[in-house]
């Protein structure tokens, strides 16, 4: 089974746990800061950075373009992926930039001072040598082969048990001097890519335990056999960012609530780069496709489907809406205030037009 078929199944797993049939609305701020639009009119706008001179690098994921935007100047294309590729995993630093390509090949690329986007690292390569989370067991944590043999099959069912398969979808990153974190989606890890190219796992994401319950058994068609049963979801990462603590923060959404009141689906964890030791931040999310980190030590989160960034203060663990508006995806923190992308999914339907947008939040 791919990761469409998975994402679709952990979905419906977690929309029915939350008792919700949609996703949920979109959170009302009180005393919400202002936003000014920075760019318009894009597509897939799904990654993001800002230089410290205010320069916004930005991606349209699905047409394979990275682009640039300083204060007071039109917009500079840097990069042109071919025909299906997709560009993401945006991230800057004292004026070296990073981005990843996901067609054929998953690669990383640089682009410093000679303005050229250089290869740094071949991700898929990695991903097929090394399979981080090969031993990582996913589906029925135990199941009798007379229920198994009840699953529903075909391409959309979830398979009953199954171990960390070959796939790469590098979807966020992060500079720190001569490192580059990358946050995988595909291979459910923390990878860190060094100024030479070479790539280690620094943390894989925990994978979600699910108990299935009558209702979810009927929705998604298990037979009655597994209702009780826990049912282990994948941990996808979706963005890393460095803290002024030396500490990772990593958005991820993991298929699946992972509060049976609350029907939270998405966590932010803090990871030591060193160790990989992997710690719960926060878990009151919906959808978290990107994460800030303030020099304060708050931490900002953008929820893809409910439009809405909410923060984590320092010290504490529970997230509370900051912003709202539409499909937001990306989120970054400078002195000067938040950027952030907005109506990220727009344009994708025939006929529609992307509407996708980066603004600035302060």
């Amino acid at each position: 089974m791919n990761r469409k078929h998975l994402a679709a199944a952990a979905a419906t797993l977690a929309l029915v746990a939350a008792g919700a049939t949609t996703a949920p609305a979109t959170a009302v701020v009180a005393d919400a800061p202002s936003s000014k639009t920075i760019v318009k009119n894009l597509l897939s706008p799904l990654s993001l950075a800002v230089s410290d001179d205010g320069t916004v690098y930005y991606s349209q994921n699905f047409a394979g373009q990275l682009f640039s935007k300083s204060p007071g100047k039109k917009p500079v294309q840097h990069f042109q992926g071919k025909k299906g590729e997709e560009v993401g995993a945006v991230s800057e630093h004292h004026g070296s930039v990073r981005f990843a390509t996901t067609g054929k090949k998953k690669l990383l690329w640089g682009i410093g001072g000679s303005g050229k986007p250089v290869k740094m690292a071949d991700l898929g390569a990695y991903e097929a040598e090394k399979n981080p989370d090969a031993g990582a067991h996913y589906g029925f944590e135990t199941i009798t082969p007379g229920c198994a043999q009840q699953l529903p099959t075909g391409p959309e069912a979830p398979p009953a048990q199954y171990t960390g398969i070959v796939d790469s979808h590098p979807y966020g990153s992060a500079i720190d001097g001569s490192t580059t974190y990358v946050a995988d989606a595909g291979a459910n890890a923390i990878l860190a890519v060094k100024g030479n190219g070479k790539i280690k796992t620094v943390a894989l994401i925990p994978g979600v335990p699910v108990v299935i319950t009558q209702e979810i058994a009927t929705a998604i068609g298990f037979p009655n056999c597994t209702v009780g049963l826990t049912y282990v979801l994948e941990g996808v990462p979706t963005d890393v960012e460095k803290g002024s603590d030396g500490k990772l923060y990593v958005s991820t959404l993991t298929g699946g609530p992972e509060d049976g009141s609350t029907g939270a689906l998405s966590k932010v964890y803090k990871i030591n780069p060193k160790t990989g030791a992997v710690k719960l931040l926060a878990d009151n999310l919906f959808s978290a496709t990107g994460v800030a980190v303030a020099d304060n030590g708050d931490v900002y989160v953008s929820q893809l489907f409910p439009g809405t960034i909410s923060r984590i203060k320092k010290g504490k663990s529970v997230a509370k809406p900051y912003y709202s508006s539409k499909l937001t995806a990306a989120v970054e923190w400078t002195e000067d205030g938040l950027y952030a992308t907005t109506n990220a999914l727009t344009g994708l339907e025939p006929g529609s037009s992307p509407r996708g947008k980066v603004v600035w939040i302060g």
